[in-house]
């Protein structure tokens, strides 16, 4: 029977809500999963697939994310993986106004870590999302660059749009042959 890992690494919760989120909707399909933060992680071997995400501060996983994926790129390259990152710009949605969101998006580009990620681990796909944030997660500065960017505080997930990423990730594992070793 396959296994599919959803770890994760989270500073406030927010990634790890959207991992069990994500943990939900594959398991509803079928698919055994479990879902850890990535520091209880030891072993990949016995699972078939994995699903790797991270909040993103300062433009960069969490330490503790890049870690895990550095020492085991090996094994994620061995099973079908998939990235995701949360953090206040998602694909879809923002915690940032609409016009704010809809420039940055288009200014944006890839990190140089998750492209490093990309080619150490050749994942089927890496997925933004964007996150919650209270008022006490974030410094002073930080505040006023919320406020400066038309954002606001509360939960930004769209859980639409994980769910739908969730369940195409079930339906490529259910078309894919099961893992032998």
């Amino acid at each position: 029977m396959m296994i599919v890992l959803i770890a994760f690494a989270t500073c406030h919760g927010s990634t790890q809500g959207v991992a069990e989120r994500i943990g939900q909707r594959i398991q509803a399909s079928g698919i055994n999963t479990e879902v850890h933060p990535v520091s209880e992680v030891t072993d990949l071997g016995r699972y078939d697939a994995v699903v790797l995400g991270s909040a993103i501060h300062n433009m960069k996983w969490l330490p503790e994310a890049s870690r895990f994926a550095q020492r085991e790129a090996a094994a994620l390259r061995e099973r079908p993986t998939w990235l995701f990152s949360v953090s206040s710009i998602g694909d879809q949605e923002s915690m940032l106004s609409p016009r704010v969101a809809r420039v940055l998006r288009a200014m944006k580009k890839e990190t140089p870590e998750i492209t490093a990620l990309r080619s150490a681990i050749h994942p089927h796909e890496h997925r933004n999302f964007a996150g919650a944030i209270a008022r006490t997660d974030w410094s002073a500065a930080g505040s006023v660059f919320l406020r400066i960017m038309g954002g606001r505080y509360g939960d930004h997930r769209n859980w639409t749009a994980i769910d739908t990423w969730a369940a195409s990730i079930a339906a490529d594992l259910a078309a894919a042959p099961t893992r032998t070793a």
